[in-house]
């Protein structure tokens, strides 16, 4: 932000507290229009030095010398040095680079210009937003004794910052975290069976697939099984009746083979069954690239019963019927179960935080809210937790908007606008949305989605109007 200063009359015989019976530099010279910008990684100082009522005597030499100050801070920029004659020979012969160094801009009094342009360029830290011009004068005699200096400070650089609050939000939700797992087996009989060999074809795969899913949970503490359910599927083939029996016969068999290891209560084990599964069979066909395909879906999904639609399947289409009986009606004779199961509710901030590193698909967004609120914002570890839980629940719009959040303090602002998109349209996703407009530039939307927000009953929306309010018409600074 430049900071335009007024016209200022500086008088050495006065402000240095020269003494009248001396010779001294006497006259006055002017600072007109100093100006500090920001340009990326560098500041530049720029103004105009009026020397044009300046008069220095020979054996006199006056040192004009910019610095940035804040606090502690110093930056020291090139001085301008007007001598006089005798001191800019001694000087010159003396080879000591004049009275501060290469950098100087040197001006012999004779010789000086009625205005000298004054530019310097300094590399940027963040302590020189605020950072006060002084311009320090020193007016020396013979073997650089300074006979009396003073300095005089200017507004220097204060650059406009966006420094909005980030609101999380509280997730809504249950307490209690239902979780299910899913999976097909696929047990072999032998014809018109449906008694279960363990050991038949490839059936101990499938058996220990099963088991090792049901014992993924039922081994964790905490975690409590309230359904095993299980759902028989058969192929078209042969007569609904018949295909009827085997679909529930080979159910409950399997059943029968899982509670012989796990004992669950009849209120947790459920079966069900569909005698022939057509819904798969389509799914096949529209899939393939299958000579007839057309027909043949139309055909499935006409009004015939079972028995009368795969026999039409059968006469019609003998050749796609073989491929079908081949290929695909085997993966129809399945079972499909289900593990449905809670997770215990976690009030120790400790024991949360180990599970977002170890296991954070049993945590609600109550938990990582919860943990959250204990750790420093802005930290990491708070930035993992949103992080996080927008991975565990990717479609809720409380855990696109906490993340959202987190990733604008930290300035990824294309990672928020990625997680604004799924954060709904809650008041406080306005708010946010508008805080993403004002750190991305584009003030006229953010100003807008700011007085909706604020209308809407979000408080801090309040100060970040008047933040943008205090804008200035020019800004050179990147916002974000």
């Amino acid at each position: 932000m430049k900071s335009v200063l007024k016209r200022i009359l500086l008088v050495p015989g006065l402000l240095l507290g020269f003494a009248a019976s001396a010779q001294h530099v006497s006259g006055r010279y002017a600072v007109d229009r100093p100006v500090c910008t920001r340009h990326g990684d560098y500041l530049d100082v720029a103004m105009e030095l009026d020397l044009s009522a300046l008069d220095i005597p020979s054996n006199r030499a006056l040192l004009l010398t910019p610095v940035l100050v804040r606090g502690e801070e110093r930056a020291v920029l090139p001085s301008v040095g007007i001598y006089g004659r005798t001191r800019y020979y001694q000087y010159l012969r003396s080879d000591e680079k004049m009275l501060s160094g290469a950098d100087e801009i040197t001006l012999r009094a004779s010789e000086k210009p009625d205005v000298q342009p004054y530019r310097a360029q300094v590399a940027y830290a963040e302590w020189m937003n605020g950072a006060r011009l002084e311009i320090e004068q020193r007016e020396y005699a013979c073997c650089k004794e300074v006979l009396a200096s003073s300095s005089r400070s200017f507004d220097g650089y204060r650059e406009w910052v966006f420094r909005p609050v980030f609101r999380p939000v509280r997730p809504e939700g249950d307490s209690v975290k239902v979780r299910s797992l899913d999976g097909s087996a696929f047990i072999d009989f032998p014809v018109n069976r449906t008694t279960i060999l363990a050991d038949y074809r490839g059936n101990r795969g499938e058996l220990d697939k099963i088991i090792a899913t049901i014992d993924s949970v039922r081994n964790d503490a905490d975690v409590t099984i309230t359904c095993l359910s299980i759902k028989g599927f058969a192929s078209p083939e042969g007569t609904y009746k018949n295909n009827e029996r085997l679909a529930k016969g080979r159910t409950e068999a399997l059943m029968d083979y899982v509670q012989q290891l796990y004992r669950f209560p009849a209120a947790v084990a459920r079966t069900s069954y569909e005698p022939e599964d057509w819904a798969g069979l389509r799914r096949f066909v529209e899939g393939s690239g299958l000579e007839h395909k057309a027909e043949i879906l139309a055909l499935i999904d006409g009004d015939l019963r079972p028995d009368a639609k795969e026999a039409e399947l059968r006469r019609r289409y003998p050749a796609q019927y073989r491929f079908l009986l081949e290929n695909c009606y085997p993966a129809l004779r399945h079972s499909d179960y289900r593990i449905v199961y809670t997770i215990r509710t976690f009030s120790d901030v400790r024991r949360i935080k180990e599970l977002v590193k170890t296991a954070p698909q049993k945590l609600s967004l109550q938990e990582f809210y919860l943990a959250a609120r204990d750790t420093e914002a802005g930290s990491d570890d708070y930035d993992e937790l949103f992080e996080v839980a927008v991975r565990m629940y990717p479609e809720d719009a409380a855990a696109n908007l906490n993340a959202a959040n987190a990733a604008m303090a930290r300035g990824d602002l294309k990672s928020a606008e990625r997680y604004l998109a799924k954060a709904g349209a809650s008041p406080e996703a306005t708010y946010a949305r508008g805080l993403h407009a004002a750190l991305a530039g584009d003030y006229a939307a953010a100003e807008r989605r700011l007085a909706e927000a604020r209308k809407s009953g979000v408080a801090e929306a309040a100060d970040a109007l008047r933040q943008l309010a205090e804008r200035p018409a020019t800004n050179n600074e990147t916002n974000n």
